[in-house]
């Protein structure tokens, strides 16, 4: 005899899940997802800005953003999910010293496909659109950006509890966000009106510059310090070496896109002296970017040789190093130099094997459910 949920489901199908029992995949989907989408806007921007004219090349970086563009759209969607159906494990990240920090990405995520839109998403969706784009994700990019660079450090000192030796790069991804701000918003500055809008965000910029930069400085020895004392970071966790990349090659496009635009935007005596500190600072920032690079990656080739597992983390090959293709392509307009160019495309061809790899895998870790589940 056939019952009536029997004839129901041959009619019907089986009847549908509800949402609360569909949306536990996202239970433990934190924010540093939000690195996938950096890395990947960075290839698109970064490969549409090489000094070298590939056929296809434009095509494929206008790809890459609209990708993007999308996963950032996705993942917005679920964190807020996230937030909404699992606020236990959304607090409980905010309390845990090793994923507050990941927050950082949020606000980076938003301003990498909003510098995207300005260049390699240009032609994909408009010259005006691309304009209005930007200006929002730069908008709301820097607002999270400025609280994260507050609200994380307080967690860290009053709420947290990091013990000695814990020290991680990873604490870095809070105080960066405000240099890529700084970045940005040189792009903006040639579409406010003359005067004192532009004058205003330029200042801005440096002012971002300035807070990331020193809040870099506080950080950075006491990460080089754990390292030190406490010897290499655990396999999982020695990609986030890469992640001290961001700040260097991150300030160093900043100063340089910013000296670009002062001429428009300040006083002549202050636009020449701006130029100037462009090559003065970003110089030797890229050589120790370069140095540290060597270091990083003979950890990672360490950490392979001993059974470096993929995790979320392979993503800190990405976007750091784009930031050094984006600072040496910058810094070869300021100085003429052939050979930041060379560096430039060098620098780039490991970012995008990088993005391959970091994209493959997570692709297939979704698809086998590896990713997106706790280890408890």
């Amino acid at each position: 005899m056939v019952t009536v949920a029997q004839a129901r489901s041959l009619l019907f199908g089986a009847p549908r899940r509800s949402l609360a029992v569909r949306l536990p995949s996202v239970r433990d989907l934190g924010p540093n997802w939000y690195a996938a989408v950096m890395g990947t806007a960075i290839v698109g921007t970064a490969g549409d800005a090489l000094p070298v004219r590939v056929p296809g090349l434009h095509t494929a970086c206008a790809a890459v953003w609209t990708l993007s563009a999308v996963l950032l759209w996705v993942l917005l969607a679920a964190r807020a999910a996230h937030w909404i159906h699992h606020r236990d494990r959304a607090r409980a990240h905010l309390l845990d010293p090793a994923v507050a920090p990941f927050y950082g990405c949020l606000s980076m995520a938003l301003l990498a496909v909003g510098v995207g839109a300005l260049s390699a998403g240009r032609d994909v969706i408009g010259a005006h659109v691309a304009v209005i784009v930007a200006g929002v994700l730069f908008a709301a990019g820097t607002a999270v950006g400025l609280v994260v660079a507050v609200a994380v450090p307080y967690l860290m000192v009053v709420r947290h509890r990091v013990t000695p030796g814990t020290a991680s790069p990873v604490w870095l991804l809070p105080v960066v966000a405000p240099m890529v701000s700084a970045s940005f918003g040189p792009l903006l500055v040639p579409h406010l009106p003359a005067g004192q809008s532009r004058e205003a965000l330029l200042l801005a910029s440096y002012a971002m510059f300035g807070i990331s930069l020193l809040a870099t400085l506080l950080i950075l020895p006491v990460v080089f310090a754990r390292l030190v004392h406490h010897g290499p970071l655990p396999l999982a966790l020695t990609p986030a070496l890469f992640l001290v990349l961001g700040p260097l090659g991150q300030s160093t496009t900043a100063v340089n896109k910013l000296a670009d635009v002062a001429p428009v935007a300040i006083d002549a005596p202050y636009a020449h002296g701006l130029g100037a500190l462009a090559v003065v600072y970003g110089v030797p920032v890229m050589g120790f970017a370069l140095l540290w690079l060597t270091l990083a990656g003979a950890m990672v080739v360490r950490a392979a040789r001993a059974g470096l597992p993929f995790t979320m983390s392979w993503w800190a090959f990405t976007f750091p190093v784009g930031t050094c293709v984006t600072g040496a392509q910058t810094l070869a307009g300021h100085t003429g130099l052939v050979a930041y160019e060379w560096l430039a495309i060098g620098l780039y061809a490991l970012l995008a094997a990088a993005w391959v790899a970091a994209g493959a895998l997570t692709v297939r870790g979704v698809l086998r459910g590896e990713l997106l589940t706790a280890r408890r």
